[in-house]
C-alpha cells in the first residue's frame, strides 16, 4: 500500500501555472473546460493510476470498471484540484457547500476544547481548510506531509499564505510536541488516517470487503492527547456542489493496558475504515488513493 509515496509528481510547473492563470483570470467555466484535456493526459499517460482507479471501480461498482468510469474518476479528482484554487484565492461564491452536524464542531470551539479531525482522501479536505480559515469559525492546524506532491501544494498555497501558515509538517523537529500545544490552546488539528508512510506503525482492517493496510498513528495520537476525534468528509456531488459531513468516532480513545493495546487499535481503526467505506459506497468517483490500495497476497475478508 505504501507505494503511494513512490509515485512522482504528474504533470509541468508552466502548464500548472497556465491552469492557475485560466482559473484566476477567465473564470471557473473556462478552466472547468481545461480539465477534459487533462483528464484524457492522465488516462493515456498515467499507467500505475488507470489500473488502480479500474480495480477500485470494478470493486465497488460490482462489475468490470470501463474507460468511461475511470475517465469520470480521474475527471472527478482533476474537478477536486481545480476547485482548491477557487477555495484558497477566495472565490468561494464559485462553490455551493452544504455542512452536515456541525455542532459537533462549533459546540467544541465555543467550549474552547482542543479536538482532533480525522479526515482521509475520499472527496476534499481542502473544502474544510478553506472555509476555517476564510469565515474564521474554527480555528484549525493541519499535520500533513508537505513533500508529496510538492509542486502543487507550493503553488497551491502561495494563493493564501494563512492556509500555508496552518500546516503543521510532518518532517519538522517536533510535530507532535506542536499538535499538543495547538490542542491545549483549542484547536483543531486534522490529519488523514487512510495512508501510512513507509516505516510508519500500521495495521490490517477489512475495508469494502477485503484486507487493506491503514496507519494507527492517527488513533495512538487520539489516545496520548486524549481529546475527542471527529471525522469530516467532504464529498464533491458534481458541478459545483460539494457536501461536508463530520461525525463522532469517539469522545475519547482508551487503548487500555499495553496487553490490550493492539486488540484497542485494531478496533478503532477498523471502526475509522467501517465509516470510510460507508461514504466511499455513496460517492464512489470521490475515492483519490490512485494506487493499489487492497493488500494482493490476501484472500478476501468479508463481514
Amino acid at each position: 500500500m505504501a507505494d503511494w509515496y513512490k509515485q512522482r509528481e504528474r504533470g509541468s510547473r508552466w502548464a500548472l501555472r497556465l491552469i492557475l492563470w485560466i482559473a484566476l483570470t477567465l473564470g471557473r467555466t473556462p478552466a472547468r473546460a481545461a480539465l477534459y484535456p487533462i483528464t484524457l493526459y492522465f488516462l493515456l499517460k498515467a499507467t500505475s493510476q488507470r489500473h488502480a482507479s479500474r480495480t477500485f471501480l470494478t470493486r465497488v461498482l460490482g462489475r468490470p470498471a470501463n474507460f468511461w468510469d475511470i475517465a469520470r474518476h480521474i475527471h472527478c479528482f482533476s474537478a477536486t484540484i481545480l476547485d482548491r484554487v477557487f477555495l484558497l484565492a477566495g472565490h468561494r461564491e464559485f462553490l455551493e457547500v452544504q455542512l452536515h452536524h456541525t455542532d459537533l464542531v462549533t459546540n467544541r470551539v465555543s467550549g474552547h476544547q482542543g479536538f482532533l479531525l480525522l479526515g482521509s482522501h475520499l472527496g476534499s479536505f481542502e473544502v474544510l481548510r478553506a472555509l476555517a480559515i476564510e469565515e474564521a469559525h474554527l480555528p484549525l492546524k493541519i499535520l500533513m506531509n508537505p513533500v508529496h506532491n510538492q509542486t502543487v501544494t507550493e503553488m497551491l498555497h502561495a494563493l493564501n499564505p494563512d492556509v500555508a501558515a496552518s500546516v503543521i509538517s510532518l518532517d519538522d523537529t517536533m510535530p507532535l510536541l506542536a499538535v499538543k500545544e495547538y490542542l491545549d490552546q483549542g484547536y483543531a488539528v486534522g490529519l488523514l488516517g487512510d495512508r501510512f508512510r513507509p516505516g510508519e506503525p500500521h495495521i490490517r482492517c477489512n475495508f469494502l470487503g477485503a484486507p487493506a493496510t491503514f496507519p494507527t498513528g492517527p488513533i495512538s495520537l487520539a489516545a496520548v492527547s486524549g481529546v475527542p476525534v471527529i471525522l469530516f468528509f467532504g464529498i464533491y456531488r458534481g458541478g459545483n456542489r460539494y457536501e461536508a459531513y463530520f461525525e463522532l468516532l469517539a469522545e475519547r480513545i482508551d487503548l487500555g493496558s499495553r496487553a490490550e493495546r493492539q486488540a484497542a487499535l485494531k478496533f478503532w481503526v477498523q471502526r475509522y475504515a467501517d465509516r470510510l467505506a460507508s461514504h466511499t459506497l455513496t460517492a464512489p468517483f470521490n475515492w483519490f488513493n490512485f494506487f493499489e490500495f487492497w493488500d494482493q497476497d490476501s484472500e478476501d475478508c468479508r463481514t
